[in-house]
């Protein structure tokens, strides 16, 4: 997804100022695609010199309201429906949790119960954003309330695959300890060393 397309998106919807658009990346969007105010600002400016929006009023102290184009909606759509999502291809979280095998097990519990109680109070702020609401039949509330769905959903699988990941951590160590040797233990390995988090392969 690209700041760019976000904006398009919000505009198909009807026209609205910089100042309007920074309001809706801050309630709604925030847990989606941030983006702060130079971001949008800038991005507009660009979308406006590429012909995909334009300029349908200006009011005080140079305030502009911005309307999406016909080129706009075009690409919108294109983007919309004729490419591919990239997902989550790079995972700064998954990535640190295949490397924990570099730390001690204390450690390695340590941060998966520190993510677990990070997801834990980001299901409880989605909740409390979901609660808040004033949902209407507006394009914006039910895409919106299906995003914000989502989020919950992924917040509370990560609080839950945090805390099973922890216990699969402990029960490891536990058989090691058992052992006196690292679960990775080979030739040449020396097994009075402190046991260390194995890490599980990432799946493709």
């Amino acid at each position: 997804m690209s700041l760019r397309h976000a904006l398009l998106g919000l505009l198909a919807g009807g026209p609205a100022s910089g100042y309007d658009l920074l309001g809706t990346f801050r309630t709604t969007l925030a847990n989606v695609w941030p983006a702060n105010q130079s971001q949008i600002y800038t991005e507009l400016t660009k979308l406006d010199a590429a012909a995909l929006i334009r300029v349908a009023a200006e009011g005080p102290r140079g305030r502009k309201t911005y309307e999406i184009t016909d080129e706009g909606r075009t690409e919108l759509r294109h983007w919309l429906l004729e490419t591919t999502p990239s997902g989550y291809r790079r995972n700064d979280v998954l990535l640190r949790v295949f490397l924990l095998g570099a730390v001690e097990w204390h450690e390695a519990r340590a941060f998966l119960r520190e993510r677990g109680e990070v997801m834990t109070a980001r299901l409880a702020g989605l909740r409390e954003l979901d609660a808040a609401m004033d949902w209407g039949d507006d394009p914006l509330s039910v895409y919106g309330r299906l995003t914000l769905e989502w989020g919950k959903r992924f917040a509370a699988m990560q609080a839950e695959w945090s805390e099973w990941a922890e216990k699969e951590i402990a029960g490891a160590q536990a058989a090691a300890g058992e052992q006196g040797t690292r679960p990775d233990a080979g030739p040449g390995t020396d097994a009075s060393a402190p046991t260390r988090a194995g890490a599980p392969p990432i799946a493709p």
